[in-house]
C-alpha cells in the first residue's frame, strides 16, 4: 500500500462530524463564556455608576454576578474536557463503523459507554437551550435601553421635554424597588448610553448569546453523530452474535 493511499485510509477514519462539532463547541463556550463574564463585569458597573448608589441595595445582585462568573470558569473547563472526550469517542465509534464488514469487534463496555455519550449530549442539548434562552434576556434588556436613547436622538422625534423619557432598572427586578435612584431619565440616559461600559456590555451580550447559540448547534451536530454511530454499533453487535451460532 502506498503512501497516497494509506492517507487516504487515514482521512476515511476522521470522524467530520464529531470534529466540526468540536470545532463549534469550542468557539461558541468560548464566546459565551469570556465575553458574557466581561459583560457582566461591565452590567454591575453601571448599575453601582447610575442606578443604585447604596451598597446594600445590590449587595444580593453582586453576589449573584460573581457566583455566575465562577459557574463561568466551570462550564468553560467542563466543556474544554467533554469535547475532548466526544472526539476521542467519535474516532473510535467511526473507525468501528467504518469496519462494519471486516474483523472489528465491538464490546459491551463500548457499547455502554457510547449509549452514556448519547444521553449526556441530549441532557446537555436540552440545557443549553435554556442558557441559550437565558442569554437573550440582557440583550433584550440592553436594547430597550439602546432603543428610548436612540428615540431621544433622533430628529424625527417630536419631545417636548426629554426629561420625561425614563428607564427603570427596578422594574425587571435587577435591584429592589427601594434602591436609588433605580431609574435614569432624559440627559443622564442620555450619558448613560454614550458610556464606554454600556457600548461594551450590550455587544459583549450579543457576543455570548450568539456563542450559546453556535453550542446548541454543536451539540445537536453532536447528537445527531452519536445516535447514528450507537446505532450501527448495536446492529453491529447483534450481527456479531448471530453469526456465532
Amino acid at each position: 500500500m502506498g503512501c497516497f493511499e494509506c492517507c487516504i485510509k487515514c482521512l476515511g477514519g476522521v470522524p467530520y462530524a464529531s470534529l466540526v462539532a468540536t470545532i463549534l463547541c469550542f468557539c461558541g463556550v468560548a464566546l459565551f463564556c469570556g465575553c458574557g463574564h466581561v459583560a457582566l463585569t461591565g452590567t454591575l458597573t453601571i448599575l453601582e455608576n447610575h442606578f443604585s448608589k447604596i451598597t446594600a441595595d445590590h449587595a444580593m445582585l453582586t453576589d449573584i454576578i460573581q457566583l455566575m462568573q465562577y459557574v463561568i470558569y466551570g462550564i468553560a473547563s467542563f466543556f474544554f474536557l467533554y469535547g475532548i472526550i466526544l472526539l476521542a469517542e467519535g474516532f473510535y465509534t467511526t473507525s468501528a463503523v467504518k469496519e462494519l464488514h471486516s474483523e472489528f469487534k465491538t464490546t459491551v463496555c463500548g457499547r455502554c459507554i457510547s449509549g452514556m455519550f448519547v444521553f449526556l449530549t441530549y441532557i446537555l442539548g436540552i440545557a443549553w437551550l435554556g442558557v441559550f434562552g437565558f442569554s437573550a434576556v440582557p440583550v433584550f434588556l440592553f436594547y430597550n435601553m439602546w432603543s428610548t436613547c436612540a428615540a431621544m436622538r433622533s430628529p424625527m422625534a417630536n419631545l417636548t421635554s426629554i426629561d420625561s423619557i425614563c428607564v427603570d432598572v427596578r422594574q425587571y427586578g435587577i435591584i429592589p424597588w427601594n434602591a436609588t435612584p433605580g431609574k435614569a431619565c432624559g440627559s443622564t440616559l442620555g450619558d448613560i448610553c454614550n458610556t464606554s461600559e454600556f457600548y461594551l456590555s450590550y455587544h459583549l451580550y450579543i457576543v455570548a448569546c450568539a456563542g450559546a447559540g453556535a453550542t446548541v448547534i454543536a451539540l445537536l451536530i453532536y447528537m445527531m453523530a452519536t445516535t447514528y454511530n450507537f446505532a450501527v454499533l448495536k446492529f453491529k453487535s447483534r450481527e456479531d452474535c448471530c453469526t456465532k451460532f
